[in-house]
């Protein structure tokens, strides 16, 4: 019996909320997030290689084409990802985006051409937006408002972590055994387990968010009942958090597809070999993942605003350092420095979203942040490979750290002060 039918006198009672009370369900998707996650590091370290190895791609613009598609993708199948679990629950969303994944590294592993590559991004977008947006709201579901910052650091830090393993172990692979086929067999393996995981043990999680509905302090509760256009004007520009947090998170993806298509040329350009550049590939999501444990949970304590902002301003200047350096070493302070800045502002933006929309619509404006966000792609992809085009690649990551540094200052300016600036604060008034 659902929540629902308990409050309506069934007699069943509503299901727990909280990390500790629902913890094996929780560590399974955390487990199934790290699987959605080497999904997209397989390509990380190897396709921007591929392009200009084996197509003969030389224009920044054309060969970015894969990010674009990837992140349009993406966006698209974010926001339905929202409307649909709303709809009709958690898990079918995240079982279909595992079925949309399967035959994407077969697709990279037999491309007669680019087309086919791109056509493998688009399918490897819907995936990631289905999957990835799902065991988000999955576990904000299971977190409740207390430990939502907590929850979030874990799920992008198990995501990011195994994009950042598997980058360096593809990096590894295509050293030793060429670009193709064998790096994309880990993606195999990865569609597997996570499909089979879905389907066969993970549980809905919908009745979770009803019950925190229902114990919603009532001066939330008078925003419940809002119309999908009504959430995505709330989201995208009406909110003054919540479009902080959407502009934010779009910047940051676009300055992320700056350094996925763009960085593995500069570093190409610099003589460097496969392995390292698959070091430098690996660094800066590792660092990205494993700092969003601390920062997630520090920003349930001390709110979300000064690590986004913090966070785009240190992203910022690891993007000037880019820029300005020329050797290993030095990159590799800047994707360390970039990873912890990225690690600041991913699992708090995800957290804020969860701090201010209501539990009946949380997931479509979850799915309507990451809209946004995942567009950051797509505009980073085109933007910064027309600059690169025209000017050259350091010139592109100039303009992409400074509309980062923009970004932040952005947020310091417009991000209100409320339940996302004191989430213990808030989680007390929806829980009294």
């Amino acid at each position: 019996m659902s929540a629902r039918a308990a409050r309506s006198g069934g007699g069943t009672s509503a299901p727990a909320l909280g990390l500790r009370a629902n913890l094996p369900q929780f560590v399974l998707l955390v487990a199934v997030n790290a699987l959605v996650g080497g999904m997209l590091g397989q390509e990380r370290t190897v396709l921007p290689l591929l392009a200009a190895g084996e197509f003969g791609l030389t224009a920044h613009t054309a060969a970015l084409t894969f990010i674009a598609a990837f992140g349009l993708s993406k966006a698209v199948a974010n926001y339905a990802a929202g409307t649909w679990s709303d709809r009709y629950g958690r898990k079918p969303v995240l079982v279909a985006g595992w079925l949309v994944a399967v035959p994407v590294p077969l697709l990279l592993i037999w491309a007669p051409s680019w087309t086919w590559v791109i056509v493998a991004n688009v399918l490897l977008g819907v995936s990631q937006g289905l999957s990835w947006s799902t065991t988000v709201v999955m576990k904000i579901d299971l977190a409740g408002p207390a430990r939502r910052g907590l929850a979030m650091g874990l799920n992008e830090a198990a995501g990011y972590g195994a994009v950042a393993a598997t980058a360096l172990a593809t990096g590894y692979i295509a050293a030793h055994a060429g670009l193709r086929p064998e790096p994309f067999y880990l993606g195999i393996a990865f569609a597997a387990l996570g499909l089979g995981a879905s389907a066969l043990f993970v549980r809905e999680t919908h009745d979770h968010a009803h019950h925190e509905a229902s114990t919603a302090a009532s001066g939330h509760l008078q925003r419940a009942s809002l119309s999908d256009r009504d959430i995505f004007a709330r989201t995208s520009w009406r909110d003054r958090t919540l479009s902080s947090v959407s502009q934010a998170g779009l910047v940051n993806n676009l300055n992320d597809g700056l350094a996925w298509g763009l960085f593995p040329v500069l570093f190409t350009s610099a003589g460097l070999s496969v392995s390292r550049i698959g070091w430098l590939a690996a660094t800066y999501p590792a660092v990205w993942g494993i700092g969003q444990v601390a920062t997630g949970a520090l920003s349930d304590r001390w709110g979300r605003k000064p690590f986004i902002v913090t966070g785009m301003l240190t992203q910022a200047v690891a993007l000037a350092l880019v820029a300005l350096s020329g050797t290993f070493w030095t990159w590799l302070a800047a994707a360390v420095l970039l990873g912890a800045g990225t690690a600041m502002v991913y699992p708090t933006l995800l957290a804020a979203i969860g701090d201010v929309a209501h539990p009946s619509w949380r997931a479509r404006s979850v799915g309507i942040y990451r809209l946004w966000r995942d567009g950051g792609f797509a505009a980073g992809a085109l933007l910064a490979g027309a600059i690169a085009d025209l000017w050259g690649v350091r010139p592109a990551i100039w303009v992409v750290a400074a509309l980062t540094a923009a970004s932040g200052v952005v947020v310091h300016l417009r991000m209100s002060s409320g339940a996302a600036s004191n989430p213990t604060r808030a989680a007390s008034s929806l829980t009294r």
